[in-house]
This record gives structure tokens, C-alpha cells and sequence, in this order.
């Protein structure tokens, strides 16, 4: 059974599922404002740096595409992607996507998945790329970042940076 509903004023025709979507984005985004509000305050800091950079919403989440060409963020309800296009552009935001649903799941305790995160990301793997025995090393095998793609992907379907 398919139900459609219409808006009168706009003859607009949405679907049962489009309405569950809905739904569901408004439930992550009221989970990030309450049970992740910590992040989500520090991530609208970072969105108010980068105001002028383009924007839009995906999947409930707000993304900013900022300057940096190979980091994403990823901040209660806010991530930021690279500027740059293609699989890698899509791979980071569903990856950070995923380190939303970690922020979903794990609320205040999320600040430990971001320490680990950043340590990892500016420190420990930089550091190890540039050894030899290292160098084929994914930036996925530190146990959050793993989590972080393999969330993305489940949740959204679509393929992440690994």
C-alpha cells in the first residue's frame, strides 16, 4: 500500500516514506541539541568561522565545505568536508557522517571518540606516514575512524573514505 498525502496550497505530493524521513531527521537533530549539545555548541562555533563557505543539509546534519582539501570535522549536528570533489568529497562526508551517529550514540562521552580522533588525524598518523614500514597505512585503522566509515556507510548507503 502506498499512502501519499498532498499540501493543498502548494499541490505538493509526499509520500509515507518521505514523511518518515522527515521525521527521522527531526529526531537527529533534536539528539544532537540535547543528549550531544556539547559538541553541537562547539561545532556552531566552528560553523560561524566558516559562515561563508557553502552549506547545506545532509541527512539531517548541517555541512559546510571549508578550505581544507583533505580533513573533515565533525561536530554534533555540523560536519565539514574538504573542498575538494569526486569519491574522495563524498567518501569524507559519509564518514563524517558516521562520526555523527557516534555522536548520537554516545552523547557527552563523545569528547573521548574526538581526542582519539584528533590525536590520531594530527599526530600519530602524520607521524607514522612518513615512515616507510607505514606508508600504505589507512587512515581507518585506528578503531574510531574504522567505526566512524563502517557508520556512514550502514546509515547512509553510500560509500566511505577508508
Amino acid at each position: 500500500m502506498h499512502l501519499a498525502f498532498m499540501y493543498i496550497a502548494d499541490s505538493v505530493i509526499i509520500t509515507y516514506s518521505e514523511i518518515m524521513k522527515r521525521i527521522l531527521y527531526l529526531l537527529y537533530i533534536l539528539i544532537q541539541c540535547t543528549w550531544g549539545l556539547g559538541q553541537t555548541i562547539i561545532g556552531f562555533f566552528f560553523f560561524l568561522i566558516h559562515i561563508t563557505k557553502p552549506h547545506r543539509f545532509y541527512r539531517g546534519a548541517i555541512q559546510t565545505q571549508w578550505d581544507n582539501r583533505w580533513a573533515g570535522l565533525s561536530l554534533g549536528l555540523f560536519i565539514f568536508v574538504p573542498n575538494n570533489e569526486g569519491d574522495y568529497f563524498t567518501g569524507a562526508r559519509v564518514h563524517e557522517y558516521g562520526h555523527t551517529i557516534q555522536s548520537l550514540v554516545l552523547g557527552p562521552l563523545y569528547a573521548i571518540v574526538g581526542v582519539i580522533s584528533v590525536g590520531w588525524g594530527s599526530v600519530v598518523y602524520p607521524i607514522l606516514k612518513r615512515q616507510e614500514k607505514y606508508k600504505d597505512l589507512p587512515y581507518t585503522k585506528c578503531f574510531v575512524e574504522y567505526n566512524a566509515s563502517w557508520l556512514g556507510e550502514k546509515v547512509t548507503g553510500e560509500k566511505a573514505v577508508w
